[in-house]
């Protein structure tokens, strides 16, 4: 029975194997007929556009069949051109060779003809030609030099009625009136009883405030008038400022001077700044750095022979601007070298040398633009002329200080007296202030304790007036006084 199990299964299974074998060959048909259509497909597609390849093709050979016609026909035109080109060439040569021989030939026969001219005469062309010049110049001369002369002297007159006009219309259009700085300055009071408040018990507030400032305070010159004493216009300025500020509080004490002396201080700064700024707009100029302001307001507490030098500065700049306008140059740096021609002198009584080396030096550190300094290195003829601008700011300079009534010589040489007594104390070991006072018959020195003792300070007195009686011719006789004097402050809270 196993046996007939075993041999049904196994015819079963070869059944099967047969079933699957006969399957898969008829799948393989099938797809293999597929295929063959894919093929032939395929086949039909490539012929087709094989075909259209070949028509293009012969479409573009026929299309460069015919350019090469036209490029051939082209070519035989340039042949052609270029041999009518080389028959022009060879001809113009010719008539060139031919214009050669006709030149040499006339050149020897003018050369024999002059031969035969000077054989004649006996000279030689250029001998002839000398001659005639010479003869006319000679039956000419008085005619040439009469109208050499007035040519010269037509030209010359021209030129100063064009100067002249430009001088004058410049002045015309800056010729403001001057307001010449004096020595003092007046602040009126409503109680002339504050004028106690500031002598103080026994003088102390006045002498506190004149210490503070450098300035002589004049309480008796009127009822309701308080003059304020002092050449240096900037020390009048700052005491004249804290002054009214102190009457205006009324608690007019040492504390409170020196408080509202420094915020006067203060003020003036600010002020100087202010008026440099208003002097750089009031030029339209542009490019000048803002911390030159400072240095070109306080210009406006100097003077020059009388006349205020910010004034001065800004009416040359306007007459320079004008002058560069009408001939040509540059106005920007002709006002602006005019403006700052004499910065230097804002810190002349601080650093050695002239004010224009010193202008020079600050216009250099601030970057200013080289044509500037330029420009205003020359105005005193320190240095040579290099711009067109340089002279313009030289000429302003003369106009805007030699028309009348600019300046003043007296005050200028009153103020540089006083100056000079300053500066003779200056130079002595230990001085913290000086002040030339009483119209320079008196000097105030402040001596520092520390560093200079009373019997030194007796000296001191002797040895500046030995110097000023040595280096400066003066009428009647100026004071010294040497301050020796400590303070010691401290705080209770």
């Amino acid at each position: 029975m196993n046996e007939i199990v075993l041999i049904v299964s196994i015819l079963s299974f070869i059944s099967g194997a047969l079933l699957l074998s006969i399957t898969f060959f008829i799948y393989k048909k099938r797809e293999e007929g597929k295929n063959d259509s894919r093929v032939i497909s395929a086949r039909k597609v490539a012929l087709e556009i094989e075909e259209k390849a070949l028509e293009k093709a012969e479409k573009i050979r026929k299309d460069l069949e015919k350019k090469e016609e036209r490029l051939h026909e082209v070519e035989e035109r340039l042949y052609k051109k270029e041999d009518e080109v080389k028959q022009e060439y060879d001809t113009l040569r010719f008539k060139t060779k031919d214009i050669a021989l006709l030149k040499e030939k006339i050149e020897e026969k003018e050369k024999s003809l002059d031969k035969e001219k000077e054989a004649y005469l006996g000279i030689s062309h250029e001998d002839l030609l000398r001659a005639m010049i010479k003869k006319l110049e000679k039956e000419h001369e008085s005619d040439l030099l009469s109208r050499l002369y007035k040519l010269d002297r037509d030209g010359e007159k021209r030129f100063e009625d064009k100067a002249r006009d430009f001088l004058v219309n410049a002045v015309y259009r800056i010729g403001n009136t001057e307001v010449a700085s004096f020595t003092s300055s007046q602040i009126e009071i409503d109680d002339s009883d504050i004028k106690g408040k500031i002598i103080g018990k026994e003088g102390r507030n006045i002498k506190t405030f004149e210490r503070a400032t450098g300035v002589e305070l004049l309480v008796d010159e009127g009822p309701h008038v308080l003059v304020v004493s002092c050449f240096d216009p900037v020390r009048r300025a700052i005491a004249k400022n804290a002054l009214e500020m102190l009457i205006k509080d009324g608690r007019i004490q040492p504390a409170k001077i020196e408080e509202y002396v420094e915020k006067a201080k203060k003020d003036i700064g600010l002020f100087m700044k202010k008026k440099g700024e208003e002097a750089i707009m009031e030029c339209s100029l542009i490019g000048i750095p803002d911390t030159l302001a400072p240095l070109l307001g306080r210009l406006y507490f100097r003077t020059s022979y009388g006349q205020n030098v910010l004034n001065h500065s800004i009416e040359m700049a306007h007459i320079a601007g004008i002058l560069a306008a009408e001939i040509g140059g540059d106005v920007q740096i002709a006002k602006a070298g005019a403006l700052l021609h004499d910065i230097g002198k804002a810190v002349d009584h601080e650093i050695k040398g002239t004010h224009v080396e010193i202008g020079r030096k600050i216009l250099a550190k601030y970057d200013v633009d080289e044509k500037i300094i330029l420009a205003m290195q020359s105005h005193h003829e320190e240095y040579p002329y290099q711009t067109i601008e340089s002279i313009l700011v030289q000429v302003a300079d003369a106009v805007s200080g030699g028309r009348p009534g600019a300046r003043r010589d007296t005050v200028e040489k009153y103020i540089e007296r006083l100056g000079d007594l300053e500066a003779i104390a200056l130079t002595f070991r230990g001085i913290q202030k000086v002040y030339a006072l009483q119209a320079g018959r008196e000097i105030r020195i402040f001596v520092s304790p520390t560093l200079v003792s009373d019997l030194e300070a007796r000296e001191m007195a002797r040895s500046i007036a030995l110097r000023v009686e040595e280096e400066l011719h003066f009428p009647g006789e100026i004071k010294i006084i040497v301050v020796r004097e400590s303070q010691a402050i401290e705080f209770a809270r």
